[in-house]
């Protein structure tokens, strides 16, 4: 078993589900000299102020491992999973309740789906899943040599495909197998295709305005990869890294673009959110959160003005989750002043 290495230094770059309940719960860059932070008390949410940008902890969900926000216009909700607690959640952001499923292995991404209902990763299976009746049927398996794997992050790309890779189970926060995860991509006819094995920690994903490059990043090379991506055929090729991060930005976690075709990155155990631009590998933007295991990001509200970003709590001991009462909350930041794209429907 192997433990997370320390980041580089610069420089760079048929499963059923249980349970359904509903429950209230409560552009350029910054200069740092015009930053301040303010908190106010607020009964279900904090409100912290940096300059003209304002993050939230809109719901206090208390996740152990927050992952994948979804933006749902239709119904003007979040959609998130919980990994380890196995459980896919909607938050509406009118209503401001949550509904939530649980399913019989960890959860690690959802989708929407053409035609209504949603997609996910479950164990090492893309499910799909009815949230009217509770049910959640295997679409196609992954990785059935290898017992200890589990999905990790996926998303649906521009021609409708669900791409999601793998991973070895953590058998404690941060303590894993390497090597032991691969990407794939679930078609519209249910057949999967296999890109590359040899992951670490299958990670963020999104693709470019024009379709014609693929981002992802595998945790643990501390980088954002890009490859040349074929929108007809779904095939990518000639891969290589646009940014390292440095040694404060920690680990890059998922990952979501703007309309502006710039990438956004959360930095787990970096207790941020970086903005990238993929053509020049520079860091535009850092919009640091008041925790610090910031995992995924995604734009959201009624014109992707809204940034929505997850977090976990596994791992902290009782005075870090004293320090940050917030963690494992997912958190809405406004004020960026670049709006985001609608997330692409699974078709099959």
């Amino acid at each position: 078993m192997t433990e997370l290495p320390a980041p580089p230094t610069p420089p760079h770059g048929h499963q059923h589900l249980r349970g359904l309940r509903h429950r209230h719960k409560g552009r350029p860059s910054l200069p740092r000299a015009a930053s301040s932070l303010r908190v106010t008390d607020n009964q279900d949410s904090s409100l912290f102020t940096m300059s003209s940008i304002k993050i939230e902890c809109v719901l206090r969900e208390n996740c152990r491992c927050g992952e994948s926000p979804v933006w749902e216009e239709a119904s003007s909700s979040l959609l998130f999973v919980d990994i380890p607690a196995k459980k896919v959640c909607r938050w509406d952001s009118l209503s401001k309740r949550v509904q939530q499923v649980t399913l019989d292995a960890p959860v690690s991404s959802v989708a929407l789906r053409q035609g209504g209902g949603y997609v996910a990763t479950v164990g090492t299976k893309f499910c799909a899943l009815n949230w009217e009746d509770h049910s959640a049927v295997a679409l196609a398996s992954v990785d059935e040599d290898k017992r200890n794997n589990r999905f990790n992050d996926g998303k649906v790309d521009p021609a409708g495909r669900y791409f999601a890779g793998t991973m070895a189970e953590e058998t404690a926060p941060a303590v894993l197998e390497r090597h032991q995860g691969s990407l794939y991509s679930l078609f519209p006819d249910h057949h999967v295709e296999k890109y590359f094995d040899q992951v670490d920690i299958s990670n963020g994903l999104d693709w470019s305005l024009d379709h014609k490059i693929f981002y992802y990043i595998d945790s643990l090379s501390y980088s954002v990869d890009a490859f040349d991506y074929d929108l007809h055929t779904g095939k990518i090729s000639n891969r290589r890294s646009i940014y390292k991060l440095e040694k404060e930005e920690q680990i890059p976690d998922g990952m979501c673009i703007d309309v502006e075709g710039k990438l956004w990155v959360a930095c787990y155990n970096g207790g941020r959110v970086i903005r990238l631009d993929p053509e020049t590998g520079k860091r535009l933007q850092t919009v640091k959160l008041p925790v610090v295991k910031t995992t995924s990001c995604c734009f959201g509200g009624k014109d992707y003005s809204e940034m929505y970003v997850t977090c976990a709590r596994d791992g902290m001991d009782p005075e870090g989750l004293l320090q940050q009462p917030e963690a494992g909350g997912i958190f809405k930041i406004t004020g960026l002043g670049v709006k985001g794209i609608p997330p692409y429907p699974y078709v099959g």
